[in-house]
């Protein structure tokens, strides 16, 4: 075991891990934070995507290593209930989720992606999520979402 220091939603975090131990489980099992979920894992769904240092990566195969000293942001830190993220408020106003399994890593994986491009077209959209799989089929919807949001982002 090897503490590992990193921020976690905006607060600095030790953690007594392996190094080698995935961010996924290490957020779920020693943190509480179970928005991210396992979905391949083999980095090919982005159902446990999060932000670190400002991109999308999956959780599920980035080692403890890799993360140390840095920023972290899971679908946790994007919002709250009585103040919800943009993404948050268009993904519920577009009804653009329907399990739910998903979502988590879409959303964190559109806040990198607006950070980056806040006035994207629906084609840069669509590029951006294509490494996220929703199996409800809701990809329209998701993409309308993250179009309302970069709007509403861009008035705020």
């Amino acid at each position: 075991m090897t503490e590992t220091k990193l921020t976690i939603n905006g607060s600095a975090v030790e953690v007594a891990v392996d190094p080698d131990d995935k961010l996924l489980f290490v957020l779920r099992e020693h943190l509480g934070l179970t928005a991210a979920h396992l979905g391949c894992g083999a980095n090919q769904c982005g159902a446990c995507h999060v932000i670190v240092d400002g991109h999308a990566v999956a959780a599920c195969d980035t080692p403890m290593w890799a993360v140390a000293g840095k920023s972290v942001t899971t679908l946790e830190g994007l919002g709250t209930p009585e103040a919800p993220h943009a993404l948050q408020r268009a993904f519920i106003k577009e009804q653009a989720m329907q399990c739910g399994y998903c979502i988590a890593g879409i959303i964190t994986t559109a806040a990198a992606f607006l950070a980056q491009q806040p006035d994207p077209t629906e084609a840069e959209v669509r590029v951006a999520l294509d490494r996220n799989l929703c199996r409800c089929g809701a990809h329209n919807r998701i993409v309308r979402a993250v179009l309302r949001a970069a709007k509403e982002m861009a008035t705020a």
